[in-house]
């Protein structure tokens, strides 16, 4: 939703040094401006770091996740461990977004690190499987509020003409724990323990709060009152809370019924799971997002697809090369490395090149066929011995360069299309959608590793099984790319 010229989103900082509104040569063509000068230098570096940190995070979980299984006996619920943070993440992302519209960014961001810092905590110190997935389950309710904030102060706080690069920068912001945290990570469970892994990330949560809280308070959202106070107030069950933990409720009794042994019990539970997960779905999403349709809805939907398959394929790949080609958790962290590297590169390569919204359909096609191509590469590299092990770090490389090119493409051009007014909720559903399509392709593969398990199968074929459905995930998001904008260029929200 392109804005006229003279017309800004951004709210206003409530700070001396940066209050006051562009000058027009700044305003119209953002020439002397970046996302670094002094009205948003202070915010920027604080969303950078917070990003970081759930950056570091996750790819230090991802490279010790089959240690810490087997070290608690949770291999036969090892989906899980992944699964148990992208369902509280929905919680989370769903309750920000709608409390940033109401009330600024300010509160859910504060409570969704402070969350994020306890769930370290008892993660870290987890005695057992179970107590382990409650505290991933709390680090996912503060991910889901510090990612989903992170988009919607960028298009709170943030004229037009710099967007595209700071979700870029959001890209970047994995640059650093891409490098160190395989390995401080890999490092750590290979001679200490991987319990310090959470344990560390706490001053870390610290600085960042120090950072980004201070001038996020003074962010004023400007349709928060309007949004308040003239939308009709729904029945209690259909309220965001309510909503929100009938999806992760409706999502974890399906994941858990394809865990099952027994049949008819197995298809049971996945129908009861459906049929309250799908429903609250459709009320905490925007109108026209389960049918993907042009704008809004097609963009949440690619969102969902791009995550599912580049977060599905990648929560399996350290699995994959350590019991299968025999490497060490460091050296396959390597490997996630790869790919979050190459995806910064990419999506900076797409800002760089974005001229409007005219190619963003285009390269999101391209970003797929990069990812399926990365797929292709490490389940060959995975599941075969005719290529070398090496191989897989390559793959993944491609397939992160696409992530980078497609998400920075499909996110910019989706943003375009909300109104200021409604920025949480948007941001809260491309949120909601990611986790989610992760929390389902980790759930399902974790399952296809159970059910080899307690069949007799193999781990190569329960991993082909993901593979596959991550490739044909990807070939859905080509074909789905050219939804991204309805054909009349009308808002659609």
């Amino acid at each position: 939703m392109p804005q006229s010229p003279d017309r800004t989103t951004r709210s206003q900082i409530d700070d001396p040094q940066v209050q006051g509104p562009l000058t027009p040569s700044t305003s119209a063509h953002g020439a002397k401006e970046s996302v670094f000068s002094i009205p948003y230098r202070v915010l920027t570096l604080g969303v950078l770091l917070s990003v970081g940190m759930v950056a570091f995070e996750s790819l230090g979980v991802a490279t010790v996740l089959p240690g810490i299984a087997e070290d608690l006996d949770g291999l036969g619920a090892y989906g899980w461990g992944l699964s148990a943070l992208m369902l509280a993440n929905i919680i989370g992302t769903v309750l920000a977004g709608r409390a940033a519209d109401r009330r600024g960014p300010w509160r859910p961001m504060a409570l969704g690190m402070l969350v994020f810092a306890l769930g370290c905590v008892v993660a870290g110190a987890a005695p057992t499987w179970p107590l382990f997935l409650v505290g991933r389950f709390g680090q996912g309710l503060g991910v889901g509020s510090v990612m989903s904030m992170a988009y919607t102060m960028i298009g709170l706080a943030y004229p037009q003409h710099l967007r595209a690069r700071m979700y870029a920068l959001l890209s970047s912001a994995w640059t650093v724990p891409s490098l160190i945290g395989p390995a401080i990570t890999g490092t750590l469970a290979d001679h200490t323990t991987w319990r310090w892994i959470f344990l560390i990330m706490l001053p870390v949560i610290a600085v960042a709060a120090v950072l980004t809280l201070p001038p996020l308070r003074r962010l004023r959202h400007a349709g928060a009152a309007s949004s308040a106070t003239s939308a009709p107030v729904p029945r209690w069950w259909k309220r965001p809370l309510p909503s929100a933990v009938l999806l992760t409720v409706g999502t974890g009794v399906f994941l858990q019924a394809v865990l099952l042994k027994n049949l008819p019990l197995l298809i049971a539970l996945a129908v009861i799971g459906l049929a309250v997960a799908v429903p609250a779905l459709h009320r905490v999403t925007p109108e026209g997002t389960l049918s993907a349709r042009p704008g809004l809805g097609a963009g949440i939907v690619l969102r969902g697809i791009l995550c599912g398959v580049y977060f599905g394929s990648e929560a399996f790949l350290p699995l994959g090369l350590q019991e299968l080609r025999g490497m060490s958790a460091t050296l396959a962290g390597l490997n996630l490395s790869a790919g979050a590297i190459t995806w910064v590169i990419g999506s900076g390569l797409q800002a760089k090149r974005d001229t409007g919204e005219g190619g963003r359909a285009a390269a999101t096609a391209l970003g797929f066929a990069m990812l399926l191509a990365g797929v292709v590469l490490i389940a060959l590299t995975i599941l075969t011995s005719a290529l070398p092990s090496w191989i897989a770090l390559v793959g993944w490389g491609i397939g992160g360069l696409g992530m980078g090119i497609g998400f920075n493409a499909a996110t910019t051009d989706t943003f375009e299309q909300v109104p200021p007014d409604r920025q949480g909720e948007a941001s809260g559903a491309l949120q909601l959608a990611q986790t989610l399509a992760t929390a389902l392709i980790a759930g399902l593969g974790g399952a296809a590793i159970a059910l080899a398990k307690n069949y007799d199968g193999s781990t190569r074929t329960a991993l082909l099984s993901v593979f596959i459905l991550t490739g044909l995930l990807a070939v859905v998001g080509m074909l789905l790319a050219r939804r991204l904008r309805p054909r009349s260029r009308t808002r659609q929200c």
